[in-house]
């Protein structure tokens, strides 16, 4: 009996889905519930279960290939683990020749150029609401935000070519038709083909990039995305920076203190991350402008501290949040931070795991940087930036002491938070570092 192996939908927002691995190939024999290949999605990358126990029959679509959710990828065949029981005699030539060919990660060139490929599928921005109709009774389809970028920039969206999913308006297609400079006429005509996106684009002519010897790696999915969310967010938020130095000497002792006890009795690892997040939702409570979004002329104050915690992968960043972070005591956070990054390496999260933050922080220093100034990962109005933690000398009381320092950075949206609000809430962060009297356990 053959089985279907689909795209899956990876959360109501999903709508298609990148192979970016398969773990299995033709010939092989696959459990149920066994990993059989690797997606990327706009909102996370994730392995896929086999819906079947059997043989990997086919693979219909080829590593690097973007398809919509429900599109037959491979086919099981679920008699096929019987059979090697009783019959295993399927030859290696037969199971070589139903491979499909596996094509290179990365292209490799010494002088000439590479060539001017297509750019891969656009991604589409799901629908929130019904679809507008434009002046003609044709449906625009496309997102609340691709609706705003097209609204600030007063661009028509039934000029805008649409290449998404079902004739959808892409983020993509607004970025394009962005920096193609649109007419805002409802009566010009629609370009003949999209514009290549901003993230394609390069400060000096392609020529000026490629020369003497180098190697063409092209961009992975994940880094695509954040290519695209990074170029937005500068786009979108005016960013200005805070800097403020923390004492966090108690807290470094504490940690040293309680370190083993609490992985014994709690069964978790303890970091530094939970007091800065304890001292972030702190913040947030008391400066609720910093916990916001940009609508438009409107600004979202958030009841909720969901806190996005920034975690490096090999293969790129992804972004988990902590649901309702202000609910959470000093444990439930350090579980939820350690869960959170151990998925997020092992492709295990969950699409709503990595949406609906409120705030972000980001640790650099855990890599050795003294500061860094990040991007606001929209549609936050802020991003907190954690310095490496170091022994340093300070004054203190008119004397010169050795404590542990650390660099706050905060990157802000000025058009919700201003610099005496940034500097409060820094303050506010500062404070509870150096003056730490939360139990940990």
């Amino acid at each position: 009996m053959a089985v279907d192996v689909i795209m899956p939908q990876m959360g109501e927002s999903i709508f298609e889905g990148t192979i970016t691995k398969w773990l299995k190939k033709p010939g092989d024999k696959i459990e149920r519930d066994e990993p059989l290949f690797e997606i990327s999605t706009d909102k996370v990358d994730a392995e896929i279960p086999a819906p079947a126990a059997g043989v990997l029959k086919e693979i219909k679509v080829t590593e690097g290939q973007t398809v919509p959710i429900q599109t037959v990828v491979a086919v099981i065949d679920a008699s096929g683990a019987a059979a090697l029981v009783t019959a295993p005699a399927t030859k290696p030539e037969a199971a070589k020749a139903a491979a499909a060919p596996v094509p290179p990660a990365a292209a490799k060139t010494e002088a000439a150029k590479p060539a001017g490929a297509a750019p891969p599928p656009p991604k589409p921005a799901p629908p929130a609401e019904p679809p507008r109709t434009g002046g003609n009774g044709d449906k625009i389809r496309s997102s609340p935000l691709v609706r705003r970028i097209a609204r600030e920039n007063q661009i028509d969206l039934r000029q805008v070519p649409a290449t998404g999913a079902g004739g959808r308006v892409s983020k993509r297609d607004i970025l394009a038709a962005v920096e193609s400079g649109a007419a805002v006429s409802s009566g010009a005509s629609p370009a003949p083909a999209p514009v290549p996106s901003a993230v394609r684009e390069s400060g000096v002519p392609r020529e000026k990039i490629y020369f003497g010897h180098y190697e063409v790696q092209p961009m992975s999915t994940m880094r695509q995305k954040i290519a695209e969310h990074m170029v937005l967010s500068k786009r979108t938020s005016p960013h200005v920076y805070s800097i403020e130095e923390a004492n966090v000497s108690s807290v470094v002792a504490l940690r040293a203190k309680s370190k083993e006890r609490f992985e014994r009795e709690s069964g978790t690892k303890l970091t530094f991350m939970p007091f800065f997040i304890r001292a972030a939702v702190e913040a947030l409570r008391s400066f609720p402008t910093v916990n916001a979004s940009v609508d438009g002329t409107n600004i979202v104050l958030h009841k909720e501290c969901n806190v996005g915690i920034a975690v490096a992968l090999d293969w790129g960043l992804i972004v988990p949040v902590i649901k309702n972070a202000e609910e959470k005591n000093f444990y439930g956070l350090a579980r939820s931070v350690n869960d959170l990054a151990e998925r997020a390496r092992s492709k295990k999260l969950k699409p709503e795991e990595v949406a609906d933050s409120t705030f972000s922080i980001t640790n650099p220093g855990v890599f050795g940087g003294l500061m860094g100034l990040p991007v606001i990962n929209q549609p936050n109005a802020a991003i907190l930036g954690l310095g490496t933690i170091e022994k340093r000398p300070v004054v203190i009381d008119d004397a010169i002491g050795i404590r542990s320092m650390v660099y706050l950075t905060l990157s802000y949206d000025h058009r919700v938070v201003d610099g005496a609000i940034a500097h409060q809430f820094m303050g506010h962060v500062k404070h509870t570092l150096e003056n730490w009297t939360e139990p940990i356990l």
